[in-house]
C-alpha cells in the first residue's frame, strides 16, 4: 500500500512530493491518519540542507514532527487509546531506561530520537508512532490547535520555567515560540511583558497576536528607555532568550535585576557573553530543551481550556502539495505556524 510523504530525497535543498510505502508498525505503535501538519524552524533547516541537516538528517527520509490525526490501527494491548482516537503526539521518543527517563525526567532522555530528524516523520498521509509518545486530543479545542503543540509546548515549557504572576518579563525574540510565551506569560499574570526583535513585521504580528504585549525593535528603541516608561525601575524579573543571538542573550543581562531568573531556549548563541555579569547579578539561567511529558502537554490543554487564545499565530494553510509555498514563506520570516492539510 502506497501514500504521499514529503520526503529528504537527496542531500541537497529541497523536498520531494513521492510515492512510499505506508508504515508497517510494529509492537507498541500506532498508525495514524494524519490530518493536519505544521512547519517547523527545524523542518526549514532541513529542507534549507544547512550544516546542522547534513550532519544530522540521514536520507532518504520522511520528515515533519508537528501534527493531528486519527488512529486507525493500533498493535499491542492499549488501554489509554483506541481505534478512532485523534491525537497528537510529543515528538522526542525516549529510551525508558536511562537515570532521566526513570526519575520522570523524560524530557532530558540523552538516548531521545526525534520524529522526522532520527527517525521517519509525519509529512505523510499515515505515519507510525510509539504509543507511549500520543496525546489524546480533547473535543473542545480546535483541532489545528494540535498541530502546532509541539512548538507551543516550548513555549510553554520555557515561559512557564519560573514564576511570572506579577513579574516583569523580558522576552529576546519574536517569531512564533517567543510570541506564544509572551501569550502565555500574560495569561499567567505577568505584570509587564516585553519582547524585542530588529523586524517590525514580526513585532507588528506579536501585538495582533498578543494584545497588551510591548515590542522594542532594538534597532531604535533601547530597552532601558522602555524600563522607564513602564515604571521598571529594577530591571525585569524573568527573562525568555528565543533568539539564539548572543548580542540579544547580553542586552537581556544588563537589563534584569539582581537575582532574576533566565530561560534559554534560543540555538546558536555562541561566544561573547558577558559571564560576569551573570555572576555579579546572582542570575539562575535554565537551559529549556523540549517540552516536559506529559506535564507541559497537561499544561497547554489547561490553558487553553481556560482562555488562552492563540489561534492568530497560525497565518497559512494549504494543500500538502502545495508545500513549496509553505516553506518559501517560512523563509521569508513574514509569517506565523504554517498548516499543511493532508485530510482535505
Amino acid at each position: 500500500m502506497k501514500m504521499d510523504a514529503l520526503v529528504k530525497a537527496k542531500p541537497e535543498r529541497g523536498l520531494w512530493l513521492e510515492r512510499v510505502d505506508v508504515p508497517v508498525i510494529k509492537d507498541g505503535e500506532a498508525l495514524v491518519k494524519i490530518h493536519k501538519t505544521a512547519i517547523c524552524g527545524t523542518d526549514v533547516h532541513i529542507y534549507e540542507w544547512n550544516t546542522w541537516a547534513q550532519e544530522t538528517i540521514p536520507t532518504p527520509m520522511v520528515v515533519g514532527h508537528e501534527f493531528v490525526g486519527e488512529i486507525v490501527e493500533i498493535k499491542g494491548q492499549s488501554d489509554a487509546f483506541k481505534v478512532g482516537d485523534l491525537v497528537s503526539a510529543e515528538g522526542h521518543v525516549v529510551c525508558g531506561h536511562c537515570k532521566n527517563c526513570l526519575r520522570g525526567d523524560k524530557h532530558n532522555c540523552s538516548n531521545a530520537k526525534g520524529i522526522g530528524v532520527n527517525r521517519p516523520g509525519i509529512f505523510a498521509e499515515y505515519a507510525a508512532i510509539p504509543l507511549s509518545n500520543l496525546w489524546k486530543c480533547e473535543k473542545n479545542i480546535p483541532e489545528e490547535m494540535y498541530a502546532i503543540f509541539d512548538p507551543f509546548g516550548n513555549a510553554t515549557h520555557t515561559a512557564l520555567a519560573f514564576p511570572v504572576l506579577g513579574e516583569d518579563v523580558l522576552i529576546t525574540g519574536a517569531g512564533a515560540i517567543g510570541i506564544m510565551a509572551a501569550a502565555i506569560c500574560k495569561h499567567a499574570g505577568a505584570r509587564n511583558v516585553v519582547i524585542t526583535n530588529r523586524s517590525d513585521w514580526r513585532l507588528d504580528f506579536a501585538k495582533e497576536v498578543v494584545p497588551g504585549v510591548v515590542t522594542v525593535n532594538t534597532k531604535k528603541t533601547s530597552v532601558k528607555e522602555v524600563m522607564k516608561e513602564l515604571g521598571i525601575n529594577e530591571g525585569f524579573d524573568v527573562g525568555l532568550e528565543m533568539s539564539g543571538n548572543v548580542v540579544a542573550l547580553n542586552d537581556m543581562v544588563d537589563n534584569m535585576i539582581n537575582g532574576g531568573k533566565i530561560a534559554l531556549l534560543g540555538l546558536g548563541i555562541e561566544g561573547g557573553l558577558a559571564w560576569d555579569k551573570f555572576i555579579f547579578k546572582g542570575l539562575t539561567v535554565q537551559g529549556i530543551y523540549g517540552r516536559k511529558v506529559f506535564e507541559t502537554w497537561r499544561m497547554m490543554t489547561s490553558m487553553l481550556q481556560s482562555g488562552l487564545d492563540i489561534s492568530k499565530i497560525i497565518t497559512h494553510r494549504f494543500d500538502y502539495k502545495d508545500f513549496e509555498k509553505g516553506f518559501e514563506l517560512m523563509e521569508s520570516k513574514k509569517s506565523g505556524k504554517i498548516i499543511l492539510e493532508w485530510n482535505k
